[in-house]
């Protein structure tokens, strides 16, 4: 492409996975100097958020709010069965709208919960109590609330899941939220084992949100599972041709948006012994070279 890629996205990361060795003010502060960056999605920073606050104001970045470790971190289901379990997982997202608000983001992502075959359809329900109830609750802040789409079957599990029912889902919600939507990842695509063309078409009407990054899916090879290495990680399933693929797919379908850019955030993380600036200074390579490859 000639034009920039800064012109059509807000090109971000994320936080955490990006420097998960670093203490969280220091690397928000890398993130807020990184004029590479037009986005930054977070997860909150406690006794500090005064001070990211601060920061953040600074730093015209777009600020978006993961509330993923808020439920991976304490195993907490949205979509329990167990009302009680299920609301301790809302009531989680509800601080973290709260927290979002505070530092400037204007919504949340999160994601479903592990699930049972044979409970699955009132998994899906439950689900759908937690989103609108977050999500009711998101619309009086003017804010969005967005599900995030993870594998079903290999690692994290989730309900949401692949692409023909993440769309099932956020059909049902739109009936009821016009605040939410669904954040796809193309880290996630191999263990659904679905392709960019599929998903991104399966899910045009509601997506509001873009990762990228890769994803290992062979069994018994190194960083198997949903946890992102980087780009051309051995053995693993994206590089460059598969983020130009994405690219590609998203151009096709009207996602560049000069006007209202989406943001689209590298979700890319370390090996045992990688450094975090190297990791980072890859992924953005990788990126540069998938767009100048783009046709315009």
């Amino acid at each position: 492409m000639k034009d920039s890629i800064h012109k059509y996205f807000l090109v971000g990361t994320i936080q955490w996975m990006s420097y998960p060795l670093s203490d969280p003010m220091d690397s928000l502060r890398a993130i807020c100097r990184d004029d590479f960056f037009d986005a930054i999605e977070l997860k909150g920073y406690g006794a500090k958020d005064e001070e990211a606050k601060k920061l953040l104001e600074q730093s015209h970045l777009k600020v978006c709010y993961g509330a993923q470790p808020r439920l991976l971190g304490p195993k907490l289901n949205p979509n329990a069965l167990d009302e009680a379990e299920r609301r301790k997982a809302e009531a989680t997202l509800i601080e973290a709208l709260d927290e979002a608000e505070y530092l400037g983001a204007k919504g949340i992502a999160f994601l479903a919960g592990k699930w049972q075959e044979e409970t699955k359809d009132q998994a899906y329900c439950q689900l759908l109590k937690t989103t609108r109830n977050v999500c009711d609750y998101a619309a009086k802040k003017g804010m969005n609330v967005e599900l995030e789409v993870f594998d079903y079957d290999m690692d994290k599990a989730a309900l949401i899941g692949p692409a023909p029912y993440a769309a099932r889902f956020a059909a049902d919600m739109r009936t009821t939220h016009s605040n939410f939507g669904l954040l796809v990842d193309l880290s996630h695509f191999p263990t659904t084992y679905e392709t960019s063309k599929f998903v991104i078409r399966t899910l045009r009407p509601y997506i509001t949100h873009f990762h990228f990054g890769n994803a290992v899916v062979k069994p018994g090879c190194d960083g198997y599972g949903d946890l992102h290495p980087r780009m051309g990680y051995p053995n693993s399933a994206n590089d460059t041709p598969e983020l130009l693929d994405y690219l590609r797919v998203l151009k096709e379908e009207g996602f560049f948006n000069a006007e209202e850019p989406y943001v689209l955030s590298m979700e890319v993380t370390l090996r045992p012994g990688e450094d975090e600036q190297i990791v980072l200074a890859n992924t953005k390579r990788v990126l540069n070279r998938a767009w100048a490859m783009l046709e315009d």
